[in-house]
């Protein structure tokens, strides 16, 4: 089956709660994610099997699995909850990869839990089929994240606001540990489990950064840096979180939590999908500054650790956290340069960039689409009308962006053909659209899984031409737009 080796079952009782699942009817296989399985070391075989369903629903624990739930606390849209843990999932263990990583292996609709605060520990099939075709598309999309091994059904129905027919994903992660459990200590005034945390962290993430003499310093300059990069890397494929809770912010710098996340169809900075985000805490163009908002939770946690002088920890860990503006623009500008055929980094780009952003707003253009046609006309200034086109109510608005852009190209060595293969890489002809996602939901609840095997198919190659399903590419009909996503909780 699987060598577990789990370290953080071996830290204090006070980290987690030792747990079973909750044994399901009925378990049955919808998708073995085969690659994984093979990269962790898995029989693929057995997991495809009767038996292996068994285990992957957690009616049969395996050999070595201690299956644990972890406890963490969390700000939810700006409120802090000083206690909300695995209310749903259960952690089996920790597997050391072909690869020599660790990963978690992680249940997630596995039962109840000391920490489900009334629920009822379960999933439903459509946020874990969401979650696999999110959480897979963005791994081949090159973005950290956590990734599905496995969903199956339980034979036993979930009541949400209707009866929905009940799953359980298996999540594979770096760790599962998130700002949200440092707050859960600071929280508590426990410095020794958070010393011991500092150090857990540091050797299993950032083994490289140990040994500066500040284990807390050092691991908040590598959590900034993570996250800095990482929510550029979204803002470059239109991918919007939805639950940016400092409970879904992991410590590893990977994407956690698939729940109300989307992308975006037409560009607009403000938009929200989440159906309780009323405010827009989390829309898209303002993920950074709530990614500097969480990171700022964990410096605040770890002030205690990073010295005794109050006054030097504040300013220490100040000096840190004003890093992370420059930190993002600088990722995000290399994200935006790659996409529009740039290689060295002039001072015009930044002013190259917002014109073309305020233009795709102003008339809502397809973000994904816009990005893809740009690097198929690059080579050819004689074929912008493909992409002026796409501005229905005035295409000079693209060709006067057009000759800027292309001033610019001008002084990049590259080649032509080379510069459009580049930007093919950096350009996804294929994104999760929601409303594809939400049409596999539906017929997989139906019974029919297999618009959601095409889409993880698909998705899989996401920068290649797939001319027999170009119509996962097109931007939905005003008819078939989602507007809103929802946690499954």
């Amino acid at each position: 089956m699987l060598v577990f080796d789990n370290t953080y079952a071996r830290l204090p009782d006070r980290f987690f709660e030792r747990v079973q699942p909750t044994k399901v009817a009925e378990p049955r296989l919808v998708k073995l994610n085969r690659p994984l399985a093979e990269l962790l070391g898995a029989d693929v075989t057995l997991l495809e099997s009767p038996e292996g369903a068994q285990i992957l629903a957690g009616n049969v624990v395996p050999a070595g699995a201690e299956p644990i739930a972890l406890a963490y606390a969390g700000h939810q849209f700006g409120h802090f909850v000083p206690q909300l843990g695995d209310g749903r999932a259960i952690l089996l263990g920790e597997v050391v990869g072909k690869d020599g990583r660790r990963r978690d292996v992680q249940l997630k609709g596995a039962g109840r839990t000391r920490f489900s605060r009334g629920g009822d520990g379960r999933a439903a099939l459509g946020p874990v089929l969401r979650e696999y075709v999110v959480s897979e598309a963005m791994a081949a999309l090159g973005i950290p994240t956590t990734r599905t091994l496995a969903a199956v059904t339980t034979g036993e129905g979930v009541r949400r606001d209707d009866v929905l027919p009940g799953a359980i994903l298996t999540r594979v992660a770096a760790s599962h540990v998130r700002v949200g459990t440092f707050q859960y200590f600071a929280g508590k005034g426990d410095q020794e489990a958070l010393r011991i945390l500092t150090a857990y962290v540091l050797a299993r993430h950032y083994p490289d950064s140990s040994g500066t003499g500040n284990d807390a310093l050092a691991l908040l300059e590598r959590v900034i840096d993570a996250h800095a990069t990482l929510v550029a890397r979204w803002l470059g494929v239109g991918f919007v979180h939805g639950v940016m809770n400092t409970d879904n912010t992991a410590i590893s710098g990977e994407t956690l939590d698939y729940g109300p996340c989307a992308f975006i169809d037409d560009y607009d900075p403000d938009k929200t999908f989440s159906s309780i985000d009323h405010g827009g805490r989390y829309a898209f163009a303002n993920q950074p500054r709530i990614a500097l908002w969480n990171v700022t939770r964990l410096a605040e946690s770890l002030l205690g650790l990073v010295s005794e002088d109050e006054d030097l920890a504040a300013r220490l860990v100040t000096e840190r956290l004003e890093r992370f503006e420059s930190q993002f623009e600088s990722a995000y500008l290399d994200v935006m340069r790659a996409k529009l055929g740039l290689v060295r980094a002039d001072d015009g780009d930044r002013v190259l960039i917002a014109d073309l952003l305020a233009e795709l707003a102003a008339h809502h253009v397809d973000y994904s689409v816009f990005f893809r046609r740009l690097a198929a006309v690059a080579a050819d200034p004689l074929a912008d009308a493909a992409v002026s086109s796409l501005f229905e109510s005035e295409p000079n608005a693209f060709r006067a962006w057009s000759e800027s852009w292309r001033r610019r190209l001008s002084n990049e060595a590259a080649t032509p053909d080379a510069r459009v293969q580049a930007m093919r890489r950096a350009n996804p002809a294929f994104v999760p659209r929601n409303h594809r996602v939400e049409q596999a939901i539906v017929a997989a609840v139906r019974g029919d899984f297999e618009p959601f095997e095409t889409l993880v198919r698909v998705l899989g190659r996401p920068y290649d031409d797939q001319h027999d399903v170009a119509y996962l590419a097109e931007p939905p009909a005003p008819e078939e737009r989602v507007t809103a996503t929802f946690c499954g909780t």
